[in-house]
């Protein structure tokens, strides 16, 4: 039983003017997740759109193998398994302070007046977790009765539609009027949005949806005076016109956002709406993008003060939500049966196959993606970087483990997320959902995924905890089609080698070891970056092994007295300088101005022969211009130009 007590939501969310607030009158932004596929299954979540794409369809795909009673048994175990009180309190830890829950029509009522207490029952435990959360819970109709839209995500089944049908509109407004005086009194319902997405032709004004809208605010009124009332526009909650103005003291709009800019334009009609009616916004739903889109998209609703819920908690093979339900070899094969490529199962084999596939819904089985709930929150908030995982020098990196944060800083790639004009922003659509390219490798030294499809300029950054001071030789494993690329190693942000050559090794996925060099880093943590140049290759992982020989920075190089040209150059702002000596001795490297004032001293000290010195010459404080850098060794000098370019 709930504590009054102990678990008060503070009174009721009401509107007040253009914000959503507590009963106390404490303003409160919404951040909240959607449980779509839980009630109402959709066949992409499943796999299953090339065949069976609506919840009926989908049924009727699984009863017509399996038969009508194990079908239905299928779907109570994976209802009972998606949603659970620990993914209540999963959902609570991870920041989000509301829950919106799609409802079909059919799981409440079957029939015109008939009320299904197994349906009513599922949404009274939910509301139970979510009180001990504290979570708003906002009740949504994905599907009403005939559907409000003629795609799978309404059940829509044909004539007649909601709106060819006075019976079902009136359906409609019963079956709200019953929910709200089941829950007139829970102060832990956040809401009620009455019709999701519709996207029927409704004339100018769609006066269909408002007379609707109207006539079930009405009714609810009649039973519940304190709940906040939800209302999307037509067109897949994007047109809001006839929806003007407000015919409810406590209502709000709720608008959906998918696939286009997040600049302030793209909401410009929607905050004008806000401040000409009086009412809240809110953006109901939005997802199915990249963590780059997701954090913009949040920056830009908090800057609006919008709260808003992401779209979906859970779906089969997935990673661009949080959690992504793994693919059992037996359910796949049915997939390949229902697409025509294998041949038709047992229905013993059939029932195992969807058993495996309902368990594997469980949160502990489920596989977890961290950088989408960390896009969502703590990236909308900072710029700095935390590691993905622990990176412990000596030892392996694996390249898809670089650091959550934003692009440029974690990261950089030149296709991120989608603005309407393509769905790709991770090319291998696995392991994460940024715009990094991670496919499933074959590599046995890997972590099963390798970096791909890698464009000039594009980076990774990672923290690594190295264990002692010492001069770490670095390699890195690679796959090409043909030899071409370049990698440039940074510690700290400043350059620690050259260019390193990758060659081809005859494929995308035959992978060869390179050295890349030898890196002095001292104890402690460092952020190690990798910028990738010219493209045409794979990475899987850098190691890093001690092999410190009591002198810091160098590399094995024959005895000649050398100062190579720094690289690069021209150069923004740090640049790398090699050197080489011929006999041991007192070497030093400077850098000068053209008018020769000195600048800095890179290096002074003693030198062996055999050995290449690396000096990393930092001119952020410095105007573009040319400079000279000058090795003395003995009574012999080199010198080298130097040109920054800011």
């Amino acid at each position: 039983l709930l504590v009054p007590s102990l678990l008060s939501a503070q009174g009721y969310l009401h509107a007040s003017g253009t914000k959503i607030v507590k009963g106390n009158g404490q303003e409160i932004l919404l951040r909240g997740i959607g449980l779509g596929g839980w009630l109402v299954p959709e066949g992409y979540m499943l796999q299953t759109a090339a065949f069976a794409n609506s919840p009926t369809a989908i049924r009727n795909k699984i009863a017509t193998l399996i038969g009508d009673g194990n079908a239905e048994a299928f779907f109570q175990l994976y209802r009972s398994k998606f949603i659970q009180k620990k993914d209540v309190d999963r959902i609570g830890s991870w920041g989000f302070n509301s829950i919106r829950l799609p409802l079909h029509y059919a799981l409440l009522s079957d029939q015109h007046g008939v009320y299904l207490e197994d349906g009513f029952a599922m949404v009274d435990s939910l509301l139970s977790w979510c009180a001990a959360n504290q979570l708003y819970l906002i009740l949504d109709l994905h599907c009403a009765p005939g559907g409000q839209n003629k795609d799978n995500i309404s059940d829509y089944a044909g004539y007649p539609s909601l709106w060819e049908s006075a019976e079902y509109q009136q359906w409609t407004i019963d079956l709200w009027k019953t929910l709200a005086q089941r829950y007139a009194t829970k102060e832990w319902i956040g809401g009620y949005d009455l019709l999701n997405e519709t996207a029927f032709d409704l004339g100018s004004g769609s006066p269909a949806l408002r007379t609707l809208f109207i006539n079930i605010t009405s009714a609810i009124r009649q039973v519940d005076a304190n709940h906040l009332i939800f209302a999307e526009g037509n067109w897949y909650a994007t047109d809001f016109g006839g929806l003007t103005p407000a015919w409810d003291a406590n209502m709000a709009y709720s608008f959906h956002k998918y696939w286009n800019s997040n600049d302030p334009g793209s909401i410009q009609y929607l905050l004008d709406m806000r401040t000409n009616a009086n009412r809240p916004l809110w953006l109901g739903e939005s997802g199915e993008n990249s963590n780059v889109w997701f954090t913009d998209c949040v920056r830009l609703m908090e800057a609006n003060n919008i709260g808003w819920s992401w779209w979906t908690i859970k779906k089969v093979e997935t990673i661009a939500g949080p959690l992504s339900v793994v693919k059992n070899a037996e359910y796949d094969n049915l997939l390949k049966y229902w697409n025509g490529q294998a041949p038709q199962p047992s229905v013993d084999y059939a029932i195992d196959a969807l058993t495996k596939l309902a368990n594997n819904f469980d949160l502990d089985k489920c596989v977890y993606r961290p950088d989408v709930i960390d896009a969502l929150f703590r990236q909308t908030r900072t710029t700095a970087t935390i590691p993905y995982t622990t990176h412990t020098v000596p030892g392996v990196i694996y390249a898809p483990d670089y650091d959550l944060g934003n692009i440029q800083y974690a990261y950089s790639d030149v296709d991120y997320q989608n603005n309407g004009n393509s769905g790709t922003w991770n090319s291998g659509g696995s392991y994460r959902n940024d715009g990094v390219d991670i496919e499933p490798c074959s590599d046995a030294s890997s972590n099963g995924y390798d970096v791909g499809w890698i464009q000039s300029g594009e980076f990774l950054s990672y923290t690594v905890n190295v264990a002692e001071t010492g001069d770490y030789a670095l390699k890195t494993r690679v796959a090409a089609n043909a030899a071409g690329g370049k990698l440039l190693f940074r510690v700290d942000g400043n350059i620690v080698n050259s260019y390193v050559d990758v060659p081809s090794t005859g494929g995308w996925q035959s992978w060869q070891t390179i050295d890349c060099g030898i890196l002095p880093m001292t104890s402690g943590t460092h952020k190690l970056s990798c910028t990738f140049f010219f493209g045409g290759f794979n990475v899987n992982s850098f190691s890093l092994v001690n092999v410190t020989t009591g002198v810091a920075g160098k590399e094995l190089r024959p005895h000649t007295l050398a100062l190579g040209q720094n690289y690069p150059n021209p150069f923004n702002p740090s640049t790398l300088i090699e050197f080489t000596v011929p006999n041991p001795g007192n070497a030093s490297v400077k850098v000068f101005d053209v008018l020769g004032k000195e600048l800095a001293t890179l290096f002074d000290g003693p030198a062996e022969p055999g050995c290449s010195y690396r000096c990393v010459f930092d001119a952020h404080a410095l105007p573009t211009g040319l400079y000279v850098a000058r090795l003395t060794f003995g009574s012999d000098q080199l010198v080298r130009k130097l040109l920054l370019v800011k």
